[in-house]
Order: structure tokens, then sequence, then C-alpha cells
């Protein structure tokens, strides 16, 4: 099972999301005092769709988790273009190195560290020359398409 953590106390209030965890080991490595959280089980289905940016949490009600679709900036007739060029998806990159970068500094001896070290790599790494604009999926999405590891900054303890 999946574990999406929300603000405790917080039933229809949006953007109460704060984490998101694959499994109960990633769940009990968070640097957070589970308590203070709503945490509610969810299916791997949902957790791939917001790990890969296919959905959002809008809230909860209960135990019940309201999902909506992504609403891209950019869109044709047919494909959602979720990178029109370059220069934003470079800009996305840095912004996910810039949280991961955060986590890495502060937790050199936390037993997710590798994990989102490598993933840092992944990104710093990324030939963005080999990729085709517009972009009509996410970078989460691009990874999975080329077996890479794709983490979802909402995953980092």
């Amino acid at each position: 099972m999946a574990y999406f953590i929300f603000s405790k106390n917080s039933d229809d209030i949006e953007g109460t999301l704060s984490k998101i965890a694959e499994n109960k080991s990633d769940l009990d490595n968070y640097n957070i005092t589970q308590s203070d959280y709503k945490i509610i089980e969810d299916s791997q289905e949902n957790f791939n769709l917001v790990k890969l940016n296919l959905k959002i949490v809008s809230k909860y009600n209960g135990n019940t988790i309201i999902y909506s679709d992504i609403d891209p900036d950019i869109s044709d007739k047919n494909n959602i273009i979720f990178f029109k060029d370059s220069i934003l998806l470079k800009e996305y990159i840095n912004g996910l190195k810039k949280l991961i970068k955060n986590f890495l500094d502060s937790n050199k001896n936390h037993s997710l560290y590798n994990k989102w070290n490598d993933y840092y790599s992944q990104l710093s790494n990324l030939d963005i020359s080999t990729i085709q604009f517009p972009m009509k999926k996410t970078l989460e999405q691009h990874f999975q398409d080329l077996n890479l590891p794709s983490l979802n900054t909402l995953q980092i303890p």
C-alpha cells in the first residue's frame, strides 16, 4: 500500500498534502512525527499517478482522497504539452534539484540519502539535447519510459 500524508484535522481543505510514501518502509523513514499528520492508505495506481505528476491530490474527506486532473499551462487539441522548450524543462529540473539538495545537505546519514543523491545525479546528468520538444509528458513519465528511477519531491523524507 502507498501512503498520502496530510495536515491533520484538515478535511475538505485544499492544499494540505505534505508528502507521499510508496510503502511502509519509506513512511517509517520520513522525518515526521506520524501522529501529527493524517495518513491515508491508497492504491499503488493512485500513488503512481501522483508520483508521475499525472494527477494531483486536491484534498481529503475522512479517509477518501480527492484527486484532480493536471491542468497544464499549454495544450494542443490531442496531446498535453508539459514542456514547450528546453528552457522550461531546465527551470523545472533546477527547482527539483534545489529541493533535493536541501534534503541531502541536512541528512547525510539518512537511510534514504543514497536514493535521493542518485536521483540528484540523474537530474544533473540528463542530456536535454536528446529530448524532442514540445515534450508531451512529464519529466517523471519520461524517466519511467526510459526505465530510470522516477521520484516526486513529495517523496523527500
